[in-house]
């Protein structure tokens, strides 16, 4: 028997804001973040029973420490969900949140889940480093030469790209400032409102003359990366940080960050059943390999063959969501794809917005499908490289 692929709808898309690395959710669990926007999203979908969800799959970059133990499970527990309700954690890198949507949309195509959440949640203010908190890199990774990119730091890979495309470090701090400036804008006009789920921080600290424990809230609500002030006269200032003649600095990289994010996706049975109202469909998935040593320049492989796959012309994507790692491959892989400036994150990206690994790809489907809706277009991309040279590419279409 042979089944008919059906069609996997978005039907609410929710995060929390975006902190910065030791920043407001500092000392804030990844299981407690989950546990929010898993509450959260759920209290977008009014009516819908919990019991039914098949599945939780959340992406984790670094499932290690306080997000390992199967973060996904234990997430979803402390929000509260029936006991019947499974979790699993996955781990593609940068694109972990953007692979556990359309693992959970696959399974809804194919007719074997009805109703499923993907999620996404990293702290890097836990972790120790980029590289979580052991390093233990196999050694036959330095006996052969073809394999040394694979130990490359991120920022290394975008020295090359940015050689390779030759992006100058003046384009990259334009593209940074720019970056600051939509995100600095977009805020102002309340934007993010309708993707964000603010998020109760609470601190508790000892009063030494009295001995009591003072309790204090702070209602986090709006992301906290964006920076006003930006300008390449600043930007012009700060030193190369990965190649002593190199152009990637700390001002036009990501920001490292601490968030989470969320998606409810549903068959067309449930959205009758429930009289749920769709925010979009999932039209495809793809990820491609690239060198390790150019691994910024993935989505240029992945965002083709997902608009392949779809039937889908370039010129038809109105938003494109491109993960910002670094302004020299998000400038080169522009450049390559000759995407319009003006479809690519104009509300600002990754080093304005920040860029919490795992979490990420649910972070921008939520920004991507709220966008689509408040601005009327039909079909957006969510795309990003991925460490050790991969490229993912995510396609959804909006429903009015």
């Amino acid at each position: 028997m042979i089944k008919q692929i059906q069609d996997a709808y978005i039907v609410a898309a929710t995060r929390l804001p975006v902190a910065r690395r030791k920043g407001m959710f500092g000392h804030v669990r990844p299981d407690d973040m989950l546990a929010h926007a898993l509450k959260s999203v759920l209290a977008q979908a009014p009516g819908l029973d919990p019991a039914l969800i098949e599945d939780v799959i959340v992406g984790c970059a670094m499932p290690e420490a306080e997000q390992g133990m199967n973060v996904a499970r234990i997430g979803l527990l402390l929000a509260g969900l029936p006991d019947n309700v499974p979790g699993v954690t996955v781990n593609r890198f940068c694109a972990s949140g953007l692979q556990a949507v359309a693992m959970a949309a696959d399974r809804i195509r194919l007719g074997e889940a009805d109703v499923m959440i993907a999620a996404g949640t990293e702290t890097m203010s836990l972790m120790n480093q980029m590289t979580g908190n052991k390093l233990a890199m196999n050694p036959l990774i330095f006996e052969h030469e073809e394999n040394y990119a694979i130990a490359f730091g991120m920022g290394l890979t975008a020295e090359k790209v940015a050689a390779q495309w030759k992006v100058s470090r003046d384009e990259q701090d334009a593209f940074a400032v720019a970056s600051h400036q939509k995100a600095c804008m977009a805020m102002a006009a309340g934007h993010f409102k309708a993707e964000i789920s603010p998020y109760t921080i609470r601190t508790q600290r000892p009063d030494l003359k009295t001995g009591e424990v003072l309790i204090t809230d702070f209602l986090a609500e709006n992301d906290e990366g964006p920076r006003p002030d930006s300008s390449l006269e600043r930007l012009a200032k700060l030193k190369p940080v990965f190649s002593a003649r190199g152009s990637v600095t700390a001002g036009n990289s990501s920001q490292m960050s601490d968030g989470a994010g969320a998606v409810l996706i549903v068959s067309e049975k449930i959205l009758k059943q429930f009289n749920l109202k769709p925010l979009a469909r999932f039209a495809g998935f793809a990820v491609a390999g690239v060198p390790p040593e150019i691994m910024g320049i993935g989505p240029v492989e992945a965002i083709p063959r997902v608009l392949r796959q779809a039937g889908v012309s370039q010129q038809d994507v109105g938003w494109v969501e491109l993960n910002e790692a670094f302004a020299a491959q998000a400038i080169a892989v522009m450049r390559t794809l000759d995407l319009d400036p003006s479809r690519v994150n104009p509300l600002g990206g990754a080093i304005a917005l920040g860029h919490p690994l795992g979490a990420t790809g649910a972070i921008r489907t939520a920004t991507l499908v709220h966008g689509l809706q408040r601005t009327k277009q039909r079909y957006g991309l969510v795309s990003m490289c991925i460490g050790t040279g991969m490229g993912a590419a995510g396609l959804f279409e909006a429903i009015f």
